[in-house]
């Protein structure tokens, strides 16, 4: 099985790909619905944060929102957060892949917001880096609901700069041309890693 590393900056379209990489047959993995899972009422991330941050946390697990406030104004507690949530997270990627492999799947997408941030990189046979103009990702970013520009630039200050992020990709999948395009740019990523798969 070929395991993929998606990643992309906020706003790029990655969610977006990583449906379509679904759709064209990957096993797909996402940290966001890990970390959902991880901090839900009974999740071991909750019972984390509970030290860490006991106010960002109700009888519904970890408010996400609450958290993200006061680890962008805390450097040192957004540390503590990642030293104890990223092992869990791996963990949980860890288990899906056991299991996508047991499966028969071909090709895995593992969807990791912070792969360079984390050095994640090197765990992957490849990594896919989701990309768009930087006009047209902070236009989608600031549609979002209750985003600024103060908000956006805080998040971009905290990843690796998209053109650094190019550089480093074995595949750059650009979305700024639209769904079709974007939709050709996956399928050819898939027949590379199915191509790969059949000469391991």
């Amino acid at each position: 099985m070929i395991v993929l590393g998606l990643t992309g900056s906020i706003g790029m379209g990655k969610s977006t790909t990583k449906d379509m990489f679904a759709e064209a047959g990957a096993a797909v993995w996402c940290a966001d619905d890990a970390v959902a899972r991880l901090y839900g009422p009974d999740g071991a991330g909750t019972k984390e944060i509970a030290k860490l941050a006991p106010e960002a946390v109700d009888p519904k697990g970890v408010d996400r929102t609450v958290l993200r406030r006061l680890a962008l104004s805390n450097h040192d507690l957004l540390k503590k957060i990642e030293s104890k949530i990223h092992p869990l997270v791996r963990d949980d990627r860890t288990d899906f892949l056991t299991r996508a492999e047991a499966d028969g799947s071909r090709v895995a997408i593992c969807d990791i917001p912070l792969l360079f941030e984390t050095g994640a990189e090197h765990e992957f046979d490849a990594v896919v880096v989701v990309s768009a103009p930087a006009d047209v990702q902070r236009e989608r970013v600031l549609a979002r609901s209750g985003m600024t520009a103060e908000a956006l630039e805080a998040i971009l200050a905290r990843q690796t700069p998209d053109a650094e992020k190019r550089a480093r990709a074995d595949f750059v999948i650009d979305t700024g041309a639209g769904l079709e395009s974007a939709r050709a740019q996956v399928a050819a990523v898939m027949a590379a890693a199915r191509e790969r798969n059949g000469k391991i």
